[in-house]
């Protein structure tokens, strides 16, 4: 969506066509919308296949989100990464990097560049439906040795019933500009090179408990915990 101005946007490309072929929107009738920096709740003033032009009823409430998460999940089959893409926009992540771990099967790394730009309409219209006002940034993916050395304020990696449990180990003090970053394991989990590389960089190996989760169970569990540590 362009910037409001004077009270009126406008939507155009594939978004506009999608809005007018496939839900049959026409003039008058009232959608949210969203200029990445405001929520409103706006009237459509002109529909065409190409265009949408709204004009702004009122601002919405918006949100701010209580803490910042990366999201580093290695590759999994697409259609299953794509649920955890569109789970962990809903959840309100801020970032999602795919990673290719040693256990990765072969050639989803190789591909992912190719999905990236659908893994975005995803993210998009995930963020849409949950009244986000931006999707997270997809990025590139990484091979696990540069994933690692991802900056974060806190850094979990998940591992199995061994480790502490995640709710437990995150901190006592937390405010809204702390930066998380959870790093999410692919099926058949970590190799010990990888544990290792892990703690050696400053990892800290936590556990969601002695249940046996699919990978992206795991990574959609382990952003609903953290979130909901730092809202209460």
């Amino acid at each position: 969506m362009d910037a409001v101005r004077d009270g009126m946007a406008e939507l155009r490309g594939e978004e506009a066509r999608h809005l007018t072929r496939s839900l049959r929107a026409e003039a008058g009738r009232q959608y949210e919308i969203s200029d990445s920096g405001s929520l409103y709740l706006a009237e459509i003033v002109e529909a065409h296949p190409g265009s949408v032009i709204f004009r702004v009823l009122e601002p919405l409430p918006i949100s701010e989100p209580p803490v910042q998460i990366t999201l580093l999940a290695a590759l999994i089959k697409f259609d299953r990464f794509e649920w955890t893409i569109e789970k962990a926009t809903e959840l309100g992540v801020d970032r999602i990097v795919p990673v290719e771990a040693a256990r990765t099967e072969k050639g989803l790394f190789a591909a992912a560049e190719k999905r990236r730009e659908r893994w975005r309409r995803i993210a998009r219209a995930s963020s849409q439906q949950s009244r986000r006002l931006r999707a997270p940034e997809i990025l590139p993916a990484a091979r696990f040795r540069t994933a690692i050395s991802e900056r974060a304020e806190f850094r979990y990696v998940l591992e199995e019933e061994t480790a502490p449990a995640l709710l437990r180990s995150l901190p006592p003090d937390r405010s809204e500009s702390s930066r998380v970053a959870l790093l999410t394991g692919p099926e058949g989990g970590w190799t010990e090179a990888e544990r290792e590389l892990a703690r050696s960089a400053g990892w800290l190996p936590v556990s969601l408990g002695s249940q046996i989760l699919r990978a992206e169970t795991a990574a959609i569990a382990s952003v609903a915990i953290v979130w909901n540590a730092w809202l209460f």
